[in-house]
């Protein structure tokens, strides 16, 4: 939710108020579809683990629950998958919606023929690439 972000933008026309700006742009829902399925995936591997573990009998008696447990993972698989590739292609809006280029150019007083302005730091994205990565 980059829209609820505000930063401060000076104004060199002799008012002493900066003008806040807000950033553009909501890629929660990937974000979340992402954490979300993460935790889901966590349960049922306890789940699982708890019957293989404790109801090892039941498990290997019963034909149908390892054909059920077989087409659970593969489900769980695939939307790992999916969810992965939507938090990438999130995490590559929200890089291109924070690029220090991109918000120098939205300033307005960046734009004058004498005016010089540059990025103080570049935002650090090395923990959000591992995080698609996983």
């Amino acid at each position: 939710r980059l829209y609820q972000i505000p930063f401060e933008m000076p104004d060199c026309e002799g008012e002493s108020d900066p003008h806040t700006l807000h950033l553009v742009g909501d890629f929660s829902a990937p974000a979340e579809f992402f954490v979300t399925l993460g935790v889901f995936t966590f349960f049922y591997t306890m789940a699982a683990l708890v019957l293989y573990l404790r109801f090892h009998s039941l498990y290997s008696e019963n034909k149908k629950l390892p054909i059920a447990d077989f087409c659970v993972t593969v489900c769980f698989a695939f939307f790992w998958l999916v969810a992965a590739a939507a938090w990438g292609k999130g995490l590559t809006d929200v890089k291109a919606a924070t690029r220090p280029s991109s918000l120098i150019a939205a300033m307005a007083v960046c734009q004058g023929e004498d005016v010089v302005c540059g990025a103080g730091t570049t935002p650090a994205m090395g923990l959000a690439n591992i995080s698609v990565v996983s």
